[in-house]
Formats: structure tokens, sequence, C-alpha cells
């Protein structure tokens, strides 16, 4: 067993090679075969799998495993997303796809990119790692491509703001628990870009301002498109 996921090893590589075929396939199947009820169920069930593979790994580790409530919550943004993904999918309002496609694209591609696996394969971590970072992904991106969801220009600030109450409510938990839930007290000790922003608390108001261009960044390629169908 791998002591820690490294940087382009095949434990990196692998899980996000399967995951672009699984959306891939998923996105052409359902297009081909389902129909509209079909395709909310599928997602929908998706959501539930990454969700119910959050809840059991920490059901796991506070059954057999020291579990502390001061690091390992399901706070984290892309472990609440994980939680909260189902009522997404069943409601599927507009206004919580808004919010969550810069969230999962900006948040979970970076955990992507760069790993914080402690143990690496077979673990129980290593998989809860990639089912949640991964599947989030899938799943915005079916609605994406599958069921045509887009969003507009205001939409990059309602993420925004909607980011800045999440950090709030971060921010008053770990002061009552004395904890560093988003990492607001200090950078995660696994490499990630937070290094290239200097240390606490530069690194908070860096990523803060960092946030609407990379929302905007994300936005562009929706933007080229809806523009592309006007003319």
């Amino acid at each position: 067993m791998q002591a820690k996921v490294t940087l382009g090893s095949f434990q990196h590589i692998i899980p996000i090679l399967f995951a672009i075929a699984f959306t891939v396939c998923l996105v052409s199947y359902s297009s081909k075969n389902f129909n509209a009820f079909q395709k909310q169920k599928a997602v929908h069930y998706l959501a539930w799998f990454v969700s119910l593979t959050l809840i059991g790994f920490h059901a796991y580790r506070m059954l057999f495993d020291s579990y502390n409530f001061k690091t390992d919550l399901p706070l984290y943004l892309c472990s609440l997303m994980a939680l909260l993904i189902p009522v997404f999918t069943y409601y599927r309002k507009y206004w919580m796809f808004e919010i969550l496609v810069f969230w999962i694209i900006g948040g979970t591609l970076q955990a992507v990119i760069t790993p914080d696996i402690t143990i690496g394969f077979p673990s129980f971590d290593y998989f809860r790692y990639w089912i949640i970072h991964l599947g989030l992904l899938s799943i915005i991106f079916y609605f994406i491509f599958e069921l045509k969801m887009r969003p507009t220009f205001k939409s990059v600030f309602k993420s925004f703001f909607a980011l800045q109450g999440y950090v709030a409510l971060m921010m008053l938990l770990n002061y009552l628990l004395d904890a560093n839930y988003f990492y607001l007290n200090e950078k995660p000790k696994s490499a990630s870009l937070l290094d290239y922003f200097g240390e606490w608390p530069y690194y908070i108001l860096v990523g803060q301002l960092i946030i609407i261009p990379l929302f905007l960044l994300i936005y562009g390629p929706f933007y080229l498109s809806n523009k592309r169908n006007i003319t």
C-alpha cells in the first residue's frame, strides 16, 4: 500500500482517465437511449452513489478509526457538496446549478490536479477521494452536456457571493471547534495552488482576489458557445 498518492503517478492518472471515459460513455448512452425522466434518474442515482460513499466513509471512520471532529467532519467544500449533491439532482433548481457549476469546476479540479490522499490504493480513503471529486465533475458535466444547463454572466457573481457565505460559516465553525476547515487557518500539508500564494493570511487574500477571474475563466467557454449560437 502506498503511503501517499504522488502527482503524476498511476494512482493519480488512472482514476482521472476512468472518470473521463465514464462521463463520455454516460452522456453518449443517455443521449441515445434515455428519455427525460430516465436522464434525471440516472444523474440522481449517480449523486446518491457519491453522497453515500462519503457517508459510508465517515461512518466507518467513526466506528473503527480515530475520528477527530476538528479535522474530519465533511465540511470541506468538496465533501459538503458531495453530501448535498442529491438535493440538487432531485430538485434541479437553476440557482443551485449557478452556484455549483463554478464551485465544482473551480474547486474540485484543483483537488483532482493536486490530490491530497495520505494512503493510496486500495484504501477506503483512496476510493472515497476519487469517487467524490471525480463524481462531482461527472455530475456537473452531465447537467451541462446532457441536460443543457448553462450559467450566465450573473451566475459568476451569485456563485462568488454564495462562496463568501460558506467562508463566513467556516470561519465561525473553525473558531468554535479550533479547526482548519477550508484551510482558513493553515495551508494543506500536501502540495496545492495555495503554496504559490504566500503564507497565512496572504494566501487567503490572494485566493479571494483570483476567485472572480477564475470563475470568469470557467464562464468563458459558455459565453463563447452562447455567442456562436446567437450568430
